[in-house]
């Protein structure tokens, strides 16, 4: 319909202006003879006037003219040139219409009338405006009359479509309000619709319908990403997220006597498996524990199983009174003493419990959960510690927490209670250097294996961290010159607050220049993030071992923002790539150019560059295209007895 409407708009537009075109050339034409003719009168009259003119004052003869005549100019002067009379309208200017009809042909040329008799030349320019201003008038009613009458129908045509269109427009409206409302009495409406409308009612049904499937999908899709957001990708259980909505929505009611027990088991293995066993070993042994806790929480009602983070399990029971979860616990141990026997680890998980009561705030809840976890890794592996005091985690319990593990560590340092494991780097080639670096584990007095990364984590805490690390470059010593083991190569790892304290880098070097022949073979390993931390001490400290004759690896490399300051600055000897990094580079081009790129400006200023956590063969055999200079991790090799 709008297609005919700008044809039929297009059609009398050309219409008009077609007859507009006729209508001026005829006008032009006509008002031109007009003029001439009204040029030639005026003429034959000036010619009379002068001859019946017996004057011989030029004066009285204009005017005689200007009286009978409109002139624009005039000029009487004798035969002989001599001027008797000369006027001009200097205010005359030219209108539209009489530059019209210039184009057409002039009109306005000066006349001149010659008479011998009388002695007299006579030049004017006639004065048309006033004949020009009516055939101006007279134009713009020619031009725009057919405009008008062509235009008219159109204006006409237009208001009918647009009252049609608000009609259409109002009927379409209620009949898709009336279907959005599920409102079936639309015949009413429809009856009011044009013709070529007549099967809007059908076409409106059928985007109803699919309005409708697509909102159920969408509501579908909808609630499956809500119950992804809420799961754990690697167990599949519900993550802290949901924890906490659920916590806050059945565990917070004061309407109703709610109790229980809440508890956190903390795998306490993940990244010492991660590191040195790779990323899917530590996903296949959180997925283990997920099931053991699956099995053993059956048998308890309406218990609920999260996983809170990485290493976190979340546990509650309502309903459940300590006694209950002591024998809980106690399932737990047990199979996970099984599980550490099949899989070879020094420890597999320890679980923290502690009771709850109505109303009982989730950051003290799992406050003392986590005291409880402390507690547990003082004891034997796998074991648990219940928390029975009401009032949860307060400043007595966590000293008591503080002051056990206090009394586990003074009791390591005290009696040398750790043991050595070496893990090898193996070189890609003949020319390329490596080392094995040692790996400690520390033991209680009932010779049972702490959890390295919770022991840690508790020396640093108690500001026992570099006792600790003294004690491993002592015994490393100790044992690489009672062992002879002059020849080898070995990496000791130190925490960046010992790097960082003066008072440690100054017995490290004394010690180091003690046994200058093992010193020679020794490569310190410092986190990347640890040396970041203060890279002018860093410096000196690097600047130590190497006058000591030892040599640094920068290990947990690539994940700082500053990575290739350490180039400039610092030149390490080596730099050991960090883990995420080398986990399916065989499949990953991005991670296969950054390692390149790295190992490439290495080289450039002769640094060494290692890989870490190599799992398959086919991570070994890229990173050796890359031009690694040696591999570790658990394909290559397991960690062994010093």
């Amino acid at each position: 319909m709008m297609k005919n409407f700008r044809t039929l708009l297009t059609a009398q537009l050309v219409s008009a202006t077609l007859l507009v075109i006729v209508l001026l050339v005829g006008f032009l034409y006509y008002g031109k003879n007009q003029l001439i003719l009204q040029e030639n009168t005026a003429k034959l009259a000036i010619e009379q006037t002068i001859a019946t003119h017996v004057t011989a004052d030029g004066k009285s003869l204009s005017r005689q003219l200007d009286r009978s005549f409109k002139l624009k100019s005039l000029q009487v002067s004798r035969l002989d040139g001599t001027i008797l009379y000369e006027q001009s309208n200097n205010a005359y200017q030219a209108s539209f219409i009489s530059q019209l009809f210039a184009l057409a042909g002039k009109v306005d040329d000066t006349v001149t009338i010659k008479d011998e008799q009388q002695d007299v030349l006579v030049r004017y320019e006639l004065d048309h405006r006033a004949t020009l201003k009516g055939m101006q008038y007279f134009l713009f009613v020619l031009v725009g009359s057919p405009f008008i009458l062509f235009m008219l129908p159109v204006l006409i045509i237009k208001n009918s479509l647009q009252r049609k269109y608000r009609r259409i427009s109002r009927v379409v409206n209620e009949t898709i309000e009336a279907f959005l409302s599920d409102n079936q009495q639309t015949k009413t409406e429809n009856s009011e619709l044009p013709a070529e409308f007549s099967e809007i009612s059908i076409s409106l049904r059928k985007l109803t319908q699919y309005t409708q499937q697509q909102a159920e999908k969408m509501k579908a899709d909808a609630q499956l990403i809500a119950e992804e957001a809420y799961k754990d990708a690697v167990t599949g259980l519900p993550n802290r997220n949901r924890f906490v909505q659920n916590y806050e929505e059945h565990f917070t009611n004061t309407s109703q006597a709610n109790y229980g027990i809440f508890g956190i088991t903390r795998c306490t293995e993940l990244q010492s498996i991660n590191q040195t066993r790779g990323f899917h070993e530590g996903d296949q042994y959180i997925k283990e524990v997920s099931d053991i806790l699956k099995r053993v929480i059956a048998t308890y009602r309406d218990s609920k199983l999260f996983r809170l983070n990485g290493s976190d399990f979340g546990i509650l029971m309502p309903k459940v009174t300590p006694k209950e979860a002591e024998n809980f616990a106690l399932q737990l141990q047990s199979r996970f003493n099984e599980f550490q026997k099949l899989s070879e680890l020094d420890s597999v998980a320890y679980t923290g419990l502690v009771s709850y009561e109505n109303g009982k705030a989730l950051g003290e809840l799992l406050a003392s959960a986590d005291t409880s976890i402390s507690l547990a890794q003082t004891k034997q592996p796998n074991a648990w510690h219940l928390q029975k005091e009401s009032s949860g985690l307060d400043s007595a319990g966590n000293s008591y927490g503080n002051q056990n593990w206090r009394n586990v560590i003074d009791d390591v340092i005290a009696n040398n209670r750790l043991a050595l494991l070496v893990q090898h780097i193996m070189p890609s080639s003949r020319a390329a250097k490596a080392y094995s670096e040692i790996l400690v584990r520390f033991k209680t007095h009932e010779e049972q294996t702490l959890p390295t990364a919770s022991f840690l984590a508790m020396a640093e805490k108690l500001d026992k961290i570099i006792a600790i690390d003294r004690l491993i470059v002592e015994t490393s010593l100790t044992t690489i010159k009672t062992k002879s083991m002059h020849d080898q190569y070995f990496g000791i790892n130190l925490s960046p607050r010992s790097v960082h304290d003066d008072q440690f880098v100054i017995w490290l070097e004394r010690r180091l220049l003690k046994d200058a022949n093992i010193a020679a073979k020794l490569v310190f390993e410092v986190s990347e993030f640890g040396l970041q931390q203060n890279l002018k001490t860093s410096k000196r400290f690097i600047d130590m071992l190497h006058r000591a004759g030892s040599r640094i690896t920068v290990e947990k490399f690539g994940v700082g923002i500053t990575s290739f300051k350490f180039f400039r600055d610092l030149k390490p000897d080596y730099v050991k790539m960090d883990g995420s990094y080398t986990r399916h580079i065989n499949e990953d081009k991005n991670n296969q150019y950054f390692m390149r790129l790295m190992i490439d400006l290495a080289h450039r200023i002769g640094v060494g560059v290692f890989a870490e956590s190599v799992e398959t063969q086919e991570e070994k055999h890229m990173l050796e295209s890359l031009f690694i200079d040696g591999n570790q991790g658990y394909y290559i090799g397991k960690p062994s007895p010093m």
